[in-house]
């Protein structure tokens, strides 16, 4: 079991002092990897049609992940860096490929790509891309890059995308793991299908029913000879004694990776409590704490 820690990117701030301190930490203690999360544009929710079922609004700030990530990769030499989950589809494609690809070269290989669909359809909007058909649009996605990563020139003629004789370079060294995230059936399906792995959006507890299903639909698929990683949080704010049996519970049930989250922002959503986190340094002791208890 490998065990990571949740970017507190909503609440950390913006002094690159801080987060430089709060990742080293978490490189120095042990921390196997660090997940970051996606938002381009927050946006109020009120008066929506149809509403916005997420939990993040405009006032909640978010650290662009790929950009972040290529200053954390800048000071660190150890730690795996992944997104969790980059939403992809509201995205141009070729462009995020090249991104990954830089950032897993200058890190020697620590980019986990975490991908999903999201749900905030007005953040879609102003990007320009259609909300719908972003499912299929994921999953074209996803074979485009792989080709991207492995052929120095491709011919790629797709639903959505159409790249004729072009490539990128310089091409990483590996075709970059690609895990998917979310609650849904649909992308349990879709990571079991095409995926290295699934970043589960909360606690194992409440997460060990979609990973059976998971596990059936890679069986069902004839899949299970293929590695396949899963990662699952365990929230700060949990009672202590819990963490060491949820991290029991995820074992057992197959999970290969657990994040630990401290950040009050949507601790509802995932069945959290808010711990009333106070300034940079709050992070950083519950990384130290959370180490001590569990690892």
């Amino acid at each position: 079991m490998k065990l990571g820690a949740i970017f507190p990117t909503t609440e950390i701030g913006s002094d690159p002092t801080a987060i430089r301190d709060w990742i080293q930490t978490a490189e120095d203690l042990g921390y196997a990897h660090v997940i970051v999360y996606d938002h381009v544009l927050g946006a109020e929710h009120a008066g929506r049609e149809p509403a916005l079922a997420g939990p993040y609004t405009e006032t909640d700030a978010f650290h662009e992940p790929l950009t972040l990530l290529a200053y954390l990769a800048g000071v660190t030499t150890r730690i795996e860096l992944c997104t969790g989950v980059v939403i992809l589809p509201q995205r141009q494609t070729a462009l995020v490929a090249k991104q990954a690809a830089e950032i897993d070269l200058l890190s020697r290989g620590r980019l986990r790509l975490g991908v999903g669909t999201g749900w905030n359809h007005v953040e879609y909007t102003s990007l320009g891309v259609p909300f719908e058909k972003r499912g299929k649009r994921l999953d074209e996605q996803v074979a485009l890059m792989r080709e991207l990563w492995q052929k120095p020139v491709i011919d790629f003629a797709g639903d959505f995308h159409r790249v004729e004789r072009a490539g990128l370079l310089p091409l990483p060294t590996r075709s970059i793991p690609i895990w998917f995230g979310g609650f849904t059936p649909v992308s349990i399906r879709r990571a079991a299908r095409t995926g290295d792995g699934f970043i589960f959006g909360t606690k194992p507890s409440l997460m060990l029913g979609l990973q059976r299903k998971l596990t059936e639909e890679r069986e069902k698929l004839g899949r299970t000879d293929v590695p396949f990683g899963a990662d699952a949080v365990v929230d700060f704010s949990d009672a202590r004694a819990s963490w060491g049996q949820e991290i029991e519970a995820w074992e057992a049930a197959g999970g290969t990776h657990l994040a630990m989250r401290a950040m009050d922002t949507a601790a509802e959503f995932i069945g959290a409590k808010r711990m009333g986190y106070a300034g940079p340094r709050a992070y950083i002791e519950a990384l130290e704490t959370f180490h001590r208890e569990v690892a």
